[in-house]
């Protein structure tokens, strides 16, 4: 990448960062930092291993997308997992600070991954990989949802909410099945030329690259098509990832309550995550992510002291994830 577009995405991570902890209450992180003991260490590398699900999912998709045919002149050149740890790092925590999410992190990973595959491709392989993350998570709520009719006594209010979950994430899933056949970029792109604000820079660059859309969709749905061992695993890979990182949740009411129900964890995190999700525009989702942990936890019987603890907890941990994802970003360039 462009020495000078590194250092722009670089400094602007670092100056959201430095916002977003400026409106953390010190003390109260210093109590909770001491309050959760050597768990914290544990939250904060078990994200190290749960990176490694996200780029394994990117690693197959980028093999698929390079084995089709593509516009791009130059061949496509060998891609190492340490590498790519590194660029996935980056992007999450580009993500992280950006409101809107995608508008930091997928325009970081193409402009790193395309000297090496090509524009297009880079392209295509970092939208299809978006693409299934989000899959993902519609089959994490999906399934959470159905779980927690099993598992705890349902009332009107909560049976109403659980079955338009159940509904809107079908709708997702019925959406993104259709479109890893037919194509997503298109799609997509005609869903944010309806988005307010947004719609004003979408019409005129879907019209602008109208051409690189459709070759990027002939290679999602292709890849679909030709290469479904790679997608099943890539879904599979992310779909692990959503669960296993319940084990933050997990590790971090272990200090307040010696019995942790792990599908406990996972309901929280589902439907705090879907609840963060529907403020996407927040910057590390603030406020939306402590308002979900609060009314997750306290609807499956956890007092609301521990679901503000795992929330200031969980908070910490992104913005700790956010500052290494950053500095990989200056970390060397050279290709491996």
């Amino acid at each position: 990448m462009n020495k000078k577009y590194q250092n722009g995405f670089f400094i602007f991570g670092i100056l959201v960062l430095i916002v977003m902890v400026t409106q953390l209450d010190f003390a109260q992180v210093w109590q909770g930092l001491k309050h959760a003991g050597y768990w914290f260490f544990a939250v904060v590398a078990l994200w190290a291993g749960l990176y490694v699900f996200n780029t394994a999912s990117w690693y197959l998709i980028i093999k698929g997308v390079c084995s089709q045919k593509s516009a791009d002149a130059i061949p496509p050149k060998p891609v190492s997992f340490a590498w790519l740890y590194k660029i996935t790092v980056s992007g999450f925590a580009l993500n992280y600070a950006t409101p809107g999410g995608l508008m930091g992190g997928e325009p970081y990973r193409i402009m790193e991954l395309a000297p090496k595959i090509g524009t297009e491709r880079a392209s295509s392989s970092v939208i299809l990989y978006a693409m299934t993350h989000i899959f993902s998570h519609f089959w994490f709520w999906l399934i959470s949802a159905i779980v927690f009719f099993f598992v705890h006594p349902i009332n009107v209010v909560l049976g109403t909410l659980l079955i338009a979950t159940v509904a809107l994430t079908s709708l997702g899933i019925w959406f993104f099945t259709s479109g890893y056949r037919k194509g997503l970029a298109n799609r997509i792109m005609n869903v944010l030329r309806h988005i307010p604000f947004v719609k004003k820079w979408a019409q005129p660059f879907v019209e602008k690259h109208r051409e690189q859309l459709n070759t990027i969709d002939q290679q999602i749905a292709a890849l679909h098509r030709q290469n479904p061992h790679n997608f099943i695993g890539a879904v599979l890979l992310e779909f692990f990832c959503r669960v296993f990182s319940a084990l933050e949740i997990f590790f971090i009411l272990l200090v307040i309550m010696p019995h942790v129900n792990f599908i406990n964890c996972v309901l929280i995190l589902a439907f705090t995550s879907l609840f963060a999700n529907l403020l996407f525009f927040m910057p590390l989702q603030l406020g939306g992510r402590e308002g979900g942990f609060l009314m997750s936890t306290t609807t499956l019987g956890i007092s609301a002291s521990g679901g503000i603890f795992v929330a200031l907890i969980v908070r910490i941990r992104e913005l700790i994830w956010t500052g290494i994802g950053l500095l990989f970003i200056k970390l060397g360039k050279k290709s491996q």
